[in-house]
């Protein structure tokens, strides 16, 4: 068995993405992805996905170049590669603005997105030259299915008259009537049985209301909200002292852990965080100061599904809940978050996915949702095929985009529909 990376083909693609909103503006009818393949000298190919933003390609490329010839089962020299490309390659440096969604970004962050995508693809490689699937790799599944969350957004029916873009079902939400129709629709086709709605859209007592309608028409769901920090303190403890009694969690109300703090020692209602915890540097200072009760995980974020485990174990250490954070996202991801969630003891909180929202994929059959669950397969690596002419063609579309596709910048789409639309600063309410 020779396990030596002799090729890695990178290939960046657009996938269609619908009019959802979030407190930055709205997505863009095209959300840029990119699309891992590590070959070993047997001829085994792993596959891994992660963001496609051109900073992301800029370290991704050196990055590839340098693995052939390593051994695709040598996942901790994934970081030390890590390092010589971003010190000596990449033309990234200090502080990168990625849209404001997920806390201060660093070139070290954008490098942990870039190392995500190739270890899930070693690691999916390395399952299917041993026969093993990666979740045996992480040390064995202690569940059979993971448990998902229906992701509720306010949406527009359809992108502004004019772009192009891809058409859905899923109608317009932009009132609480609205999203309680969209939360039947997410029940009805796959079964999800608790709800997180992307606030920081509509002023609180509007979103107050959205999710009184939910526990109303759901009651005994779980139910979270997420504002993506666009509140203040005050704001935030007025939007959980209205909805304590049927919140699961209140997801990053206010921006960063010393606001999140204050908000924590004056509520009893838990709350959850990708924004200010998303490296271990940043765990410390939260969690010494009691600021989240619960983390949400992303592979993406955190350099892959190993330190996923680590970030688990720190918060079981710490008495702090773990789930996962989902962005825009194909099988792929889908697959290496159902793997590395299987493995996780302690999961108390169904998992974010954004993916019934993708109409397009890349692989040769979707995954399915039942009763909110995904079945965690057993195949060998992954378990998940890539069908190279879905690849073919959602890659065709970034080369013929003009570029203004290629790095998600909700704020430039919204401007699309309303040209006088500045980013909101913080705290929005």
């Amino acid at each position: 068995m020779n396990l030596t990376i002799t090729d890695v083909r990178l290939t960046p693609i657009l996938v269609a993405d619908p009019p959802l909103l979030n407190t930055q503006g709205v997505h863009q009818p095209y959300t840029p992805r990119l699309i891992v393949e590590v070959e070993t000298a047997d001829g085994v190919t792993g596959v891994g996905e992660t963001y496609g933003d051109t900073k992301y390609l800029e370290l991704a490329r050196p990055f590839a170049e340098k693995l052939k010839g390593r051994q695709v089962s040598d996942l901790n020299g994934l970081f030390t590669v890590a390092d010589e490309v971003a010190v000596d390659d990449a033309r990234v440096s200090g502080q990168v603005d990625v849209g404001g969604l997920r806390g201060v970004q660093t070139a070290d962050k954008l490098r942990l997105s870039v190392v995500s995508g190739f270890e899930v693809a070693c690691l999916d490689a390395l399952g299917k030259a041993l026969g093993l699937p990666v979740h045996a790799l992480l040390g064995g599944k202690v569940r059979d299915a993971v448990e998902y969350s229906a992701y509720l957004f306010y949406k527009w029916a359809d992108h502004p008259e004019g772009v192009a873009s891809e058409k859905d079902d899923w109608g317009a939400a932009v009132d609480p009537a609205g999203v309680v129709a969209q939360a039947r629709l997410f029940k009805e086709r796959y079964g999800f049985t608790s709800f997180k709605l992307k606030g920081g859209v509509f002023p609180p007592d509007e979103e107050i209301a959205a999710v009184r309608a939910l526990a109303e028409a759901f009651p005994g769901h779980p139910l979270r909200l997420d504002p993506n920090g666009a509140w203040s303190v005050e704001t935030s403890l007025k939007v959980a002292k209205e909805l304590g009694d049927v919140l699961e969690y209140l997801e990053d109300p206010a921006l960063g852990t010393p606001a999140m703090a204050e908000v924590s020692a004056a509520t009893g209602v838990p709350l959850a965080t990708n924004m200010c915890v998303t490296t271990f540097a940043e765990i410390k200072e939260a969690f010494v100061k009691d600021a989240v009760q619960v983390v949400l995980s992303d592979h993406h974020y955190w350099g892959g599904l190993r330190n996923t485990q680590q970030l688990a174990a720190i918060c079981r250490t710490f008495g702090v809940g773990v789930s996962m954070h989902s962005n825009t996202h194909l099988g792929i991801s889908l697959a290496a978050m159902t793997h590395v969630a299987s493995t996780v003891p302690d999961l108390h909180h169904a998992c974010d996915s954004h993916y019934p929202w993708q109409s397009e994929d890349v692989l040769t059959s979707r995954l399915t949702f039942e009763d909110g669950r995904v079945t965690v397969l057993d195949a060998p690596g992954l378990g998940v095929e890539l069908d190279r002419e879905k690849l073919r063609v959602l890659h065709q579309r970034w080369l013929d985009d003009d570029g203004s596709l290629r790095e998600r910048d909700d704020a430039a789409a919204m401007r699309v529909a309303d040209p006088q639309w500045v980013t909101p600063t913080v705290p929005r309410w």
